[in-house]
């Protein structure tokens, strides 16, 4: 009987011969089985210590000689012994590699029926985005109820066949990890893969499928530099493959191919926006809440808790049906009919990649809307594909308006939100002009974050510096435009509106569907 209770030290003993197996066994290189072996007879000092390879059957042949010898022992129990331990090693080997890999198996929930018919109401109902938003909330997210939304929905995105992807911003502290972390709990575990740091060739030794339709979440961008080259491949291609050298079992080299493939959705935070610019543009940039308003919301949140005042079941309960819809939803194909009444503002930056990426949020609302909508079938190919409607534009455009005024901004996020409270306090305080000093004392800014803020300003002429006037000595300076932002945000509002009205005012020719149309009922 093999003894692997001390993993140093084996032990297998019969009535002829004691064997100890120093240092265990190796669970890699399983075409052999390289042990050091220490034989003896029961109640002998005589002890032979041997290094070899039990699947080498000449050494082995020759080392059953020498324990015969060496202990005066029969050569045919001496390889019955061998035999039968190199039997109970290898099995106990195989054993363990089977546990191992079993550990390492996510758990794939089944929904019960009742369950699947709960979710599958819930996606049927009236108001699905603003009752997923409550839901979401009740879950533990606290606050954000925009960019919630967004996050889930990009996320959901990952089961179609152009996820989107999505970057958390906001400065040190203000929760951008927090918010992901939160909503990725409402994403099933075997749909996402969650890193902190990976080496640079990490990405190309997953097992070709391994990352398809999966969300994958970066905690911190600082800490994946290595690894941003492959993922914006996986944005862009859909697939990343990387050519190396490989020796096959005769020493022969050879070149191969290792190609893994998506799509993927892929989320990150970071307080870093220039510095990630080609994954930014690739991506919904999130801009965290950074207000007093929202301080006062996670504050109250972290009192309640602290007070025993949470219902953390319900949370907990709240997030695992969040969890349960995900599972019913199916990859299904989505037609936007709309799609070229759909023009994005004039002032938005990189159009053509913004417009794909509003495109396929109106998409990713019309997927996560599947219940509600007709099933119809290509009359040439028999797909199967369901339509955006109006009120899903309509929603989208509620959602993405944020996201398409951020785009439409020539300076950073950060910089713009330190525009904006700066012109709050010029307002309140009923003033046209300001020094850095006031300002960087009344708004708790950084004297180098403020210097910097104002470079950018003054580069794009939303700040200039007052003529100093005769004896001054400090520096004033005074907003060009205090409603330049309103005015931008009445823009895109305006231009968003005009599309609707477009599609409403136009007749959109219908496509040509079999009579096999059906209700998702």
């Amino acid at each position: 009987m093999l003894d692997t209770t001390n993993p140093n030290n084996y032990s297998y003993i019969t009535k002829e011969l004691e064997i100890h197996v120093l240092g265990g066994i190796k669970f890699t290189n399983l075409e052999r089985m390289r042990v050091t072996l220490s034989i003896k007879k029961p109640k002998s000092h005589n002890v032979m210590r041997h290094s070899i390879d039990l699947y080498n059957d000449t050494m082995v042949e020759k080392f059953v000689r020498t324990i015969a010898e060496r202990i005066e022992i029969g050569t045919s129990i001496t390889r019955k012994t061998l035999q039968e331990l190199t039997s109970a090693l290898e099995q106990y080997r195989i054993d363990q590699l089977d546990k191992e890999s079993q550990s390492q198996e996510l758990y794939v929930k089944e929904l019960s029926s009742k369950e699947k018919q709960a979710a599958e109401k819930f996606l049927r109902s009236k108001d699905l985005l603003s009752k997923t938003n409550d839901l979401i909330g009740k879950s533990g997210v606290i606050g954000e109820e925009t960019n919630r939304l967004l996050m889930y929905l990009i996320f959901t995105s990952r089961k179609t066949s152009n996820p989107l992807h999505c970057i958390s911003l906001g400065s040190s502290g203000v929760g951008k990890t927090h918010l992901q972390s939160k909503v990725a709990e409402l994403i099933p575990d075997e749909d996402k893969i969650e890193i902190t740091v990976l080496s640079a060739n990490a990405f190309y030794y997953f097992n070709r499928t391994e990352l398809k339709n999966k969300l994958i979440l970066i905690e911190d961008l600082d800490g994946a530099e290595s690894v941003l080259y492959p993922l914006r491949e996986l944005q862009s291609k859909k697939r990343i493959t990387k050519t190396v050298v490989h020796k096959d079992r005769k020493g022969n080299t050879k070149t191969i191919h290792l190609t893994v493939e998506g799509p993927v959705s892929v989320a990150g935070c970071t307080t870093q926006e220039s510095i990630y610019e080609d994954n930014s543009n690739r991506s919904f940039l999130l801009y965290i809440d950074e207000s007093n308003n929202q301080d006062q919301k996670i504050m109250q949140y972290q009192r309640l808790l602290s007070a025993g005042k949470v219902n953390k079941d319900e949370e907990f309960i709240n997030a695992r049906f969040l969890r349960d819809v995900q599972h019913v939803l199916k990859p299904i194909k989505v037609i936007n009919p709309f799609a070229e009444y759909l023009d994005l503002p004039q002032s938005v930056f990189k159009p053509r990649r913004t417009n794909s990426h509003y495109l396929q949020f109106i998409e990713a609302v019309t997927f996560y809307c599947q219940y509600q909508r007709v099933k119809k079938y290509d009359e040439q190919t028999g797909e199967e594909y369901i339509e955006t409607t109006i009120e899903d534009i309509q929603q989208a455009n509620e959602l993405i308006k944020e996201v398409l005024l951020r785009k439409s901004d020539e300076i950073t996020g950060a910089c713009r939100n330190y525009l904006e409270e700066l012109k709050k306090y010029l307002l309140q305080n009923k003033q046209t002009t300001f020094t850095a000093l006031e300002t960087r004392r009344k708004l708790k800014v950084k004297k180098t974050t403020q210097w910097r803020y104002h470079k950018q300003l003054i580069e794009s002429y939303y700040i200039k510096k007052q003529r100093k006037k005769k004896g001054e000595t400090i520096v004033r300076y005074e907003i060009t435009n205090p409603n330049e932002y309103k005015e931008l945000e009445e823009a895109i509002s305006k231009a968003l509106q005009e599309c609707i009205l477009k599609i409403n005012s136009s007749t959109v020719p219908e496509r040509s569907t079999t009579k096999m149309e059906q209700a998702t009922a």
